[in-house]
């Protein structure tokens, strides 16, 4: 395994120390210890890969330095049209050095999600031309590979990856956390805020600890799973599933069950929910200010009013609630309201450690809640 202090002091010999983009479970110890070891502009934890790449190219045409931008595999997608469109040698000709995590590599067992992504990581890199190298877990081998990407960034300047396998780098702890005096935990929000839903109403949950969380609550209340669609892969996507269902089923309450990171990761979800106005969506934020899925890196969700956000975009009302007292309070107007309405919902970080993960298909949940929205008019 590579410690990360030596992976970072290896980017530190060519003067490489800014850092942008969007925490991984493969990065988690190498994106801990950035945190805690680098000036806050120069790590960035940014809304989605693609504005991670708008971010590192910005800070090359400002120091004519490399920038690092990290994502999980799954986040290539938001990369490609900066990637393609802006840093590529036929237009700005921008290097970048890629730390990519390879969740789903082919052969290591992983969550559905990540399946299709493992499979085609490498064949996507060959397909947009960019050159990698997948990480070796050797200090020496990985030291070399880096002075040969970083070589060839500075001979062409095109981007390069560097694509880490599980178990690549060794354990590190955050330390640097940002506290608040939130009591109230996501788990028992969740409970509270799906036990006030009347059984009509359809449920679509954001990727990530949400929908396991959900899910656990129907599995031990032997409530089913029929109403909710998890969303276990496409991050911040989410409210537009509920939003398309809400057109489209409009005697029936839809209600997306948001994270922070979601919510930031494509924003401007909120405005096009705002200019439908469609009077059966409930939009719920549980706001811990951490991408909690994959180490427990900050987002800006407590440092920003999300509430406003959506209410200046045109949210017909909004409320925010810290506390059991408050949300209890703040429910039955809530669901009695004409949407589209947010309800954010601050919580502690953390999940218990036993949670666990839904035990039916992708294609199982889609089968049920479309049979769901079918027949129960």
């Amino acid at each position: 395994m590579i410690r990360p202090d030596f992976f970072i002091e290896q980017l530190m010999n060519y003067d490489i120390s800014f850092f942008a983009g969007v925490p991984d479970s493969l990065l988690k110890n190498i994106c801990a210890y950035i945190t805690d070891h680098s000036d806050p502009k120069n790590n960035i934890i940014a809304a989605n890969e693609g504005a991670a790449m708008g971010l590192a190219a910005g800070y090359h045409l400002a120091t004519g330095k490399i920038p690092v931008v990290y994502m999980q595999n799954s986040g290539e997608g938001n990369m490609i049209n900066p990637l393609l469109s802006l840093t590529d040698a036929d237009v700005y000709n921008i290097p970048v050095l890629l730390i990519i995590g390879w969740r789903g590599e082919p052969g290591v067992k992983d969550e559905p999600q990540h399946i299709k992504q493992g499979k085609l990581t490498l064949d996507l890199l060959d397909t947009v031309g960019v050159k990698y190298d997948v990480l070796s877990g050797n200090e020496d081998e990985a030291a070399q590979q880096i002075g040969q990407a970083v070589s060839y960034m500075r001979q062409t300047g095109e981007a390069y990856a560097l694509v880490v396998r599980k178990n690549t780098f060794d354990t590190y702890q955050l330390r640097h956390i940002e506290e608040y005096p939130l009591a109230l935990g996501r788990e028992e929000a969740i409970q509270m805020v799906a036990g006030a839903l009347d059984e009509k109403t359809a449920v679509v949950s954001t990727t990530g600890m949400i929908s396991r969380e959900l899910f656990e609550y129907r599995a031990n209340g032997q409530l089913g799973h029929q109403r909710d669609f998890l969303t276990v892969g496409s991050m911040g996507h989410a409210s537009q599933i509920a939003l398309g269902i809400a057109l489209y089923k409009p005697t029936r309450k839809v209600c997306c069950f948001d994270g922070d990171g979601a919510m930031l990761m494509h924003m401007g979800s909120v405005a096009v929910i705002a200019g439908c106005q469609p009077k059966n969506y409930y939009h719920v934020v549980f706001n811990n200010g951490a991408h909690d899925s994959v180490g427990g890196q900050p987002t800006v969700g407590l440092k920003i009013n999300l509430a406003d956000v959506a209410k200046d975009m045109g949210y017909r009302q909004v409320w925010i609630v810290k506390s059991k007292h408050e949300l209890q309070e703040a429910l039955p107007e809530y669901l009695h309201a004409d949407g589209p309405v947010l309800l954010e919902v601050q919580v502690k970080k953390g999940n218990r450690k036993d949670l666990g993960r839904p035990t039916k298909t992708p294609v199982e949940n889609k089968e049920s809640f479309m049979a769901f929205l079918k027949n129960r008019q």
